[in-house]
């Protein structure tokens, strides 16, 4: 018998003719326990249940679902060893300090600040423009649908994660859909929302659950006039079909895809730290298998004496590291599948390239290097994704070329330039970053991408295909809550009638443009 669905507040047996099976990628055992593959009344009960729910929370104030995502995140608290022992099993990341430490921790931090985003309302942007009698603000979209990824079974997670925290902090119900790789962490997340929803007397529509549907069953559920908008983080030959469907009917889908990070280093750089730099890369390469949207999977240094030896410094620490375990069996046909795209387009293969060599699920750290010329000739095929532990170092002739290989770079969350500490890097630095800015989200100094800080400062996001709207960031509150917002204009409306936060007297006491100035005093 299948494991049951959320649907509105109650665990739901689902009619399901197909189901699946989780299975642990150390041991490559298939794990106890079915979830369903549910059809489409069931996400069509699901949908009817979010519009009337959102049509309950019509009006209500941030404080109700501040409440909400606090007592979730206490929820979750209280189940930590269950969580943590589930994900272990399902992902094969470690409990320390990677779910236990890092992750879940990071995971309740982003509820609670989203709680204090909703209670304050700062996500929604008040101004006020007295001269017109016009005034506007940021409100809910309306249902969301998040699709959550493999590689982060807390902090992303459909039902937990950041696309969710932010869907709520915005007043918005959410539908979740778990990945394959890890139902019975979900199923635990669930769980404790349901017990939060009860705890501070939230509508039972306000979070619900689907395991796995398929493909086409996907494609109508973010199309469905019902919803308001959809997260989505993954592939990204699924995130563009998913893509294709929400435009055609005009939803807004917003998704984090695919992003090789590029990391420019420069000759002073080397000169300088080498041995450090070569250390601090393969060990922010080959962290977590490489299974982090930010890993750094493109490498640009000088076709210098010191370029050629960092490059052979990297090569011998891959080869002496461990090879971890990766997700999942299609997380490593999918890396090999990468790699082998990138050796027989003229790629050399320094390290690695097979299968195998760690426990379970895995596939050898592999470095790759071709010239500066040589990737220019054909920069989108040298691009291709490889998700895991891996990376391609492009020797490259000249400044100029480096920022040429900029210049050719499609879109990615980060980008960085390493140089020296005494500015003798700074004319070329300048030739690179102005090409390098437009390319990324997060442009860095002196430090590798992988590390993501939950910070309202934070921009996780990028052209495409890092993304496909690189105004928004998928992490930091309260910028990440308007994805899941509509602008909403008032115009020549009686003060009464408007919402508080517009009102002549601000009981919220947060920021407001007036007039072309921000300010918490009233007007």
């Amino acid at each position: 018998m299948p494991h049951p669905i959320l649907i509105n507040g109650q665990w739901i047996a689902s009619s399901a003719t197909k189901t699946f099976q989780a299975v642990n990628p150390a041991t490559e055992e298939t794990l106890p326990g079915e979830y369903p593959v549910s059809p489409w009344s069931e996400i069509d009960e699901m949908l009817q249940v979010a519009a009337d729910t959102a049509k309950e929370m019509r009006g209500w104030s941030g404080s109700r679902f501040a409440e909400f995502l606090e007592a979730y995140a206490t929820e979750i608290e209280a189940r930590a060893d269950a969580l943590v022992a589930a994900a272990h099993e399902e992902t094969g990341l470690p409990v320390s300090p990677r779910l236990k430490d890092g992750e879940l921790p990071r995971t309740t931090n982003q509820l609670r600040q989203a709680a204090e985003a909703a209670r304050t309302e700062s996500w929604r942007n008040p101004v006020i423009d007295t001269a017109t009698g016009i005034r506007s603000i940021l409100g809910p979209i309306g249902p969301v649908v998040v699709f959550g990824p493999n590689n982060f079974p807390f902090a992303f997670n459909g039902i937990a994660g950041g696309d969710f925290a932010a869907a709520i902090a915005a007043g918005n119900p959410v539908i979740a859909k778990g990945h394959s790789s890890h139902p019975k962490t979900t199923r635990i997340f669930a769980e404790a929302a349901l017990a939060a929803i009860t705890a501070t007397n939230m509508p039972a529509g306000l979070v619900q659950l689907v395991y796995r549907t398929s493909h086409e069953d996907g494609y109508k559920l973010v199309s469905d006039s019902r919803i308001g908008a959809a997260g989505y983080t993954g592939a990204r030959h699924t995130g563009l079909k998913l893509k294709a469907a929400a435009d055609a009917v005009g939803k807004p889908i917003y998704m984090e895809l695919s992003s090789i990070n590029p990391v420019f280093v420069l000759d002073g750089a080397l000169a300088e730290r080498s041995e450090a730099l070569a250390d601090e890369f393969s060990g922010s390469c080959l962290m977590g298998t490489g299974q982090f949207c930010t890993n750094p999977g493109l490498v640009i240094v000088p076709n210098t004496g010191a370029g050629q030896q960092f490059v052979e410094a990297v090569a011998a620490r891959f080869g002496k590291a461990s090879v971890g375990t990766m997700l999942s069996a299609s997380v490593q046909q999918s890396f090999a599948a990468g790699v082998a795209t990138i050796q027989k387009a003229g790629a050399k293969v320094l390290a690695g390239g097979t299968a195998g060599g760690g426990k379970g699920v895995s596939f050898s750290n592999t470095l790759m290097t071709v010239s500066g010329t040589q990737f220019l000739s054909d920069p989108e095929i040298f691009q291709t994704e490889a998700f895991g532990n891996g990376s391609l170092i492009v020797l490259a002739d000249s400044v100029e070329q480096m920022a040429a290989i900029a210049e050719s770079l499609e879109g990615n969350l980060t980008g960085c330039i390493y140089s020296d500490t005494t500015g003798n890097d700074d004319e070329a630095y300048n030739v690179i970053e102005p090409a390098l800015r437009t390319k990324v989200g997060r442009l860095l100094n002196d430090k590798m991408p992988t590390g993501v800080a939950v910070s309202p400062a934070m921009n996780h996001g990028g052209p495409f295909p890092a993304t496909c709207h690189p105004g928004f960031t998928a992490v930091g509150l309260p910028g990440s809550a308007a994805r899941f917002a509509m602008l909403q204009c008032y115009d020549n409306v009686r003060p009464a009638r408007l919402p508080a936060t517009l009102q002549d007297s601000n009981p919220a006491g947060i920021w407001r443009r007036v007039d072309g100035k921000w300010t918490t005093e009233n007007v």
